[in-house]
């Protein structure tokens, strides 16, 4: 049986979804993320994309383009609970499903097409049924690698479904520009048309002295690309390596008390995050960067493990007061809490053990999930 590989990209993610939430931005110019004059577009709906705003974008230079645009917060909780239905729908059809985001996952097919029909049939069922448990979009790209079905997906957004034949590969690839090429880069891939080299045709049949002053050794792996070739299985078991939250301060920080405030409050995002994931972090850290943007971090293993929002915190507030101490009067341009050697929670009897702090945690995690992030705040983030 021919390999059957889906790419599904939701939408626009965060900005659809807070699109649905409030219908009064429906086809208004939205963009997600913190106003101010460090802060970073996170999303843009695709009215604001119009005025060339796109994610990643500073917020000053985002509104420049687009002064008329609706500017919202992140809601990080609401867009994993999204996320969980999206991500329901794809186990529903397979089990071989590698998430790469909250709003992006590759699906092996192959095995399902016996059931569900053919491997275009399956991904006119994801997209139906995402539209009508979420209200959302996703376009899919299908083929037989995940390369090429991870370049599909991106070809006729938003709600697109690419198919991509074994007979159509070639064609359809050749005539792509190399910026089409996952991975390439901003940087690289103009050093790659200012070498001559502007569609996938081109970077595939570029002999080794174009190629190798460009990529060295990776030159004949850059021309398999090209080709569309990627023998890359779905690996539905990938463990997530970290977790983190970290904030830009719109002007830099010294005094040590809000800046313990800051810390508190993003350390209680990451516990928040964790749990949600059904998560515990071994080791905390910190991550400091200065004014100048030179970045320290600091990190302490924890035993047992933890998903507890006051332990969590404790242990970065420790670890920033003592980088402090080493570091007196320095500014901070951002701080972030960063949680890894994570282990899944019900292995370590989360739930069934009553801890006073672990129904705080529960609690505060229910009243956001109804009323919004900054439902509740603990006593140590507020100013």
């Amino acid at each position: 049986m021919t390999r059957a590989v889906l790419h599904v990209d939701m939408d626009a993610f965060y900005a659809s979804v807070e699109q649905h939430d409030a219908p009064a931005l429906k086809g208004r110019p939205v963009i997600v993320g913190w106003e101010g004059a460090r802060g970073v577009v996170a999303a843009a709906s695709y009215e604001v994309r119009a005025f060339g705003v796109h994610s990643a974008m500073p917020m000053r230079a985002a509104l420049q383009r687009c002064p008329h645009a609706v500017c919202v917060r992140p809601r990080m909780q609401r867009y994993q609970e999204v996320s969980r239905t999206v991500f329901g729908v794809f186990h529903e059809i397979t089990p071989l499903v590698e998430g790469l985001s909250l709003d992006e996952a590759f699906l092996d097919v192959t095995a399902s097409q016996a059931l569900l029909g053919d491997a275009i049939e399956i991904a006119q069922r994801i997209k139906r049924r995402i539209r009508e448990l979420t209200g959302l979009t996703a376009s899919v790209g299908v083929a037989s690698n995940k390369l090429v079905a991870k370049i599909a997906s991106d070809l006729h957004k938003p709600d697109g479904l690419t198919v991509v034949t074994a007979h159509s590969q070639r064609a359809l690839l050749d005539a792509l520009s190399v910026r089409k090429l996952p991975g390439l880069g901003r940087k690289t891939g103009a050093k790659v048309e200012a070498a001559g080299i502007r569609t996938l045709g081109e970077l595939r049949s570029a002999p080794d002295a174009v190629l190798w002053p460009l990529f060295g050794r990776y030159s004949a792996w850059m021309r398999e690309r090209a080709s569309g070739i990627d023998e890359r299985p779905v690996q539905p078991d990938l463990e997530e390596k970290s977790l983190s939250a970290e904030d830009t301060f719109e002007s830099d920080l010294a005094e040590p008390r809000v800046l313990q405030r800051q810390l508190a409050r993003l350390a209680d995002l990451a516990a928040s995050r964790l749990r949600a994931r059904e998560l515990m972090a071994g080791c905390i850290g910190v991550k400091i960067r200065r004014g100048d943007f030179t970045t320290f971090t600091r990190q302490r293993a924890v035993a047992p493990p933890t998903c507890e929002g006051r332990a969590i915190g404790g242990v970065a507030a420790e670890l920033l007061t003592r980088w402090l101490a080493a570091n007196p009067g320095a500014k901070l341009r951002l701080l972030g809490v960063v949680l890894t050697e994570l282990t899944p929670a019900a292995q370590l009897g989360l739930f069934e053990e009553a801890r006073p702090q672990s129904r705080v945690d529960a609690t505060l995690d229910e009243a956001r999930a109804r009323f919004g992030t900054r439902a509740l705040r603990r006593g140590n983030t507020i100013e």
